[in-house]
């Protein structure tokens, strides 16, 4: 992964958790890492644990950010989410449910470049409830 790539990444991750906060969620966890994967984020919002997988894309890519969540991805995301809620039990009352944040950039991202991602003009795309555990 170059450079450019965590950046962009590093700033999605914090859009997105700053759009969570605006609608109410609490934030748990950023960056959940166990032997299967990583989690982007953990939200909670009332009795609601919401991990969420973010992506970023900049235009002209051949798919657009929802798309490239595989099912390997999302074997590994809920292998880790297991993991986590293992060693989490006072969680384990709580509603989970695995959401993807996808900002779709308008405009190509220099991959050479210094870049400032705050002026980067996106669509955002919220899928709530983007796969499940009977995926």
């Amino acid at each position: 992964m170059t450079t450019k790539t965590r950046a962009l990444g590093q700033w999605a991750e914090q859009q997105a958790l700053i759009f969570l906060q605006q609608g109410g969620y609490v934030l748990v966890e950023q960056n959940y890492h166990s032997r299967y994967g990583e989690i982007d984020l953990i939200v909670r919002k009332n009795q609601e644990l919401v991990f969420v997988e973010v992506k970023a894309r900049s235009a002209g890519n051949w798919a657009q950010a929802h798309e490239v969540i595989s099912f390997s991805k999302q074997r590994k995301i809920i292998q880790t989410a297991q993991h986590y809620l293992a060693q989490s039990p006072h969680f384990q009352d709580c509603y989970c449910r695995f959401d993807a944040l996808c900002f779709e950039l308008s405009q190509p991202v220099a991959k050479t470049i210094q870049q400032d991602f705050y002026n980067l003009i996106y669509d955002l795309q919220w899928i709530e409830n983007a796969f499940t555990l009977d995926q």
